[in-house]
């Protein structure tokens, strides 16, 4: 007990000690400024009710958390199998499986502001990279103003989240489903299962905890996503409020318009949110298992 003194005792000065005043702060009208912060109550959150623009905000971010994970895991879960099972014995992997991993993985080496500054530089409707694809191959009409169209911009920053986070979860799938006995996919295809049956009643079933845990982490992302917004959206947040996420709207009522009491309400909000989407999908395995 003695040697993890040191350890909680900083875990408690950096970690707990700050929840703690945010959440006093969140019932205060301070300014970042004042040496004194007025008591408020629950104003804030009642106030947070009301507010068009966070309420917006709470609805792209589920928008995310919605599509963002699947979609993450759907095409991590695809390249793993192909990379450790796509050949054509269905036993070993494809040609080449150690480069296609190195290239996957590679988004994973650049931090998010590089990330969002390239693919910034990609979506310009003038001379980015994708619309000058599309007029190279005659589909002019395809091209768009990406993250000037409130129909499309959140979905363009939403194909950023993916790609630069499916490398991850596919190394991650990809060594789980290494360490699953060939046997089993042996006896398989002696049965006669086709690939996608192999895949659903062997490859998923085992890889169970891996998806949990990468639906948790990529949801704790989906409902964050404030700095590939705040860089690569007009406004930010824009266009018309069609990118507006609670960790923008948190980051400008603090730093633009002085109300950190407020703020801190949306952070209160926002890690609420999380913990109960955490403790949702959780629970939700865990019952499984037990039905299992």
């Amino acid at each position: 007990m003695g040697a993890l003194a040191p350890a909680l005792v900083l875990h408690v000065i950096f970690v707990v000690s700050p929840y703690a005043q945010a959440f006093y702060l969140s019932l205060t009208d301070w300014n970042g400024v004042a040496g004194k912060a007025n008591f408020v109550g629950f104003d804030n959150f009642e106030r947070l009710a009301g507010d068009s623009l966070f309420l917006d905000a709470i609805k792209n971010n589920l928008l995310l958390l919605l599509l963002m994970p699947a979609a993450t895991i759907a095409i991590g879960l695809f390249l793993a199998t192909m990379i450790q099972r796509g050949g054509s014995d269905g036993r070993s992997g494809v040609r080449g499986a150690r480069f296609y991993e190195i290239v996957f993985f590679f988004p994973q080496l650049l931090s998010v502001a590089i990330v969002a500054v390239l693919w910034g530089f990609a979506y310009n409707p003038n001379n980015g990279l994708i619309n000058g694809v599309l007029r190279a191959i005659g589909l002019d009409g395809l091209a768009r103003s990406w993250l000037a169209e409130p129909s499309l911009a959140l979905f363009a920053v939403m194909a950023v989240m993916v790609w630069s986070g499916v490398g991850f979860y596919m190394v991650l799938f990809s060594a789980a489903i290494d360490g699953i006995p060939r046997e089993i996919y042996e006896a398989a295809l002696i049965d006669g299962a086709s690939g996608w049956t192999t895949f659903w009643r062997i490859t998923l079933p085992l890889l169970r905890d891996n998806v949990q845990v990468a639906f948790v982490y990529l949801g704790m992302v989906a409902l964050d996503a404030f700095a590939l917004v705040q860089i690569m959206t007009v406004g930010p947040g824009g266009p018309d409020g069609a990118t507006e996420v609670m960790g923008l709207s948190l980051y400008r009522t603090a730093f633009e318009y002085g109300k950190f009491g407020y703020a801190s309400a949306m952070g209160v909000a926002l890690f609420f949110g999380t913990l109960v989407f955490a403790l949702v999908a959780l629970r939700g395995n865990k019952n499984r298992t037990e039905l299992a």
